[in-house]
Parts: structure tokens; sequence; C-alpha cells
């Protein structure tokens, strides 16, 4: 099977799919900050949380949900920054995701990648109460901090050179 990809482009290929996956993992899990409210653990994400207090009619108190779950609405995310942040890193995180596949199908596909194409993706990964910070947001920040630094170097040396074609 043909590749377009150099040794180098193949394992930034390979090593884009792993950054991308760390850090839609790292995006889907509701574990970035963590902490306590009315004496329970919580934790939530972007648009995920886990443990969160809700008000009993019956009892007219606050009481604490003892399980995760998405945002009721894309409103319901408390405050304009964190739904910004979680628009910027769900794009961030399908675009990463879109380099990646792209780059892997490289590996399969002759002339797929050329030394631009490969330069314009690493481009494009690029720009790509007490509380706690959960695993979840060091892992997104991780695939990320590794897509920016290594994979945009390697993006540079992944698509084999050209022929040149006599017209």
């Amino acid at each position: 099977m043909a590749s377009s990809l150099t040794c180098t482009g193949v394992i930034w290929a390979l090593l884009s799919f792993l950054c991308a996956a760390t850090s839609c993992v790292g995006f889907f899990m509701p574990y970035w900050l963590w902490g306590s409210q009315l004496g329970k653990p919580v934790s939530f994400g972007t648009f995920r949380r886990c443990s969160y207090p809700v008000h009993d009619e019956v009892r007219q108190t606050m009481v604490m949900v003892e399980e995760c779950g998405r945002y009721a609405s894309f409103q319901g995310i408390p405050s304009a920054e964190w739904r910004i942040c979680t628009v910027v890193t769900g794009l961030g995180c399908g675009l990463l995701l879109l380099v990646a596949l792209t780059a892997l199908m490289g590996c399969c596909v002759s002339e797929l990648i050329s030394r631009t194409v490969g330069r314009v993706a690493g481009g494009i990964q690029f720009l790509g109460g007490k509380c706690e910070i959960g695993w979840a947001y060091y892992c997104t920040g991780a695939g990320a901090a590794a897509a920016i630094l290594l994979c945009t170097w390697l993006a540079c040396f992944s698509g084999k050179k050209q022929k040149q074609y006599p017209y």
C-alpha cells in the first residue's frame, strides 16, 4: 500500500491521533475541577458535572444529586466565560481530530499529503469552595500542548517530495 508520508510523517500522524484522542477524552470528562459542596464531593467539566445541588420543593432545602450528567441546556452552563470555553475547546478538539484523521489517511493513500499540506496541517494544530484542578483538565491541556509543540514540528517533515511531471 502506497503512502504519501515519510517515516517522520507516519510518526506525526500517529502522535497527532494520540494527542487528539487525549484532548477529546479530557474535553468530554467532567473532572476539570474538583471540590465539595454540602459535604459531598463534586466535579465538573466544560459541559458535564457530577454531584450538583438542586432545590427540593417539598423540604424547601438544597439537596445534592449524586450522579453525573450534562447541563440541561447550553444556557445552563454557569457563566458566559465557561460557555465560551466549551465552544472553543470543542472546536479545537474537533480540528485536532480532523487533522489527525487526515494524517492517518495519508499513511494509506499515495500523494494525499504533500509537504505544503503537511505544513498547513501543522499550522492548524498550532492554532488549535476549595477547588482542585482534575485530571481531565490536564489531559486536555497535555494533548493540546503536544499537538502544538511536537506535532507541528513533525508535520513540517511529513510529506514526500512531489514528483515533477513534465507537461
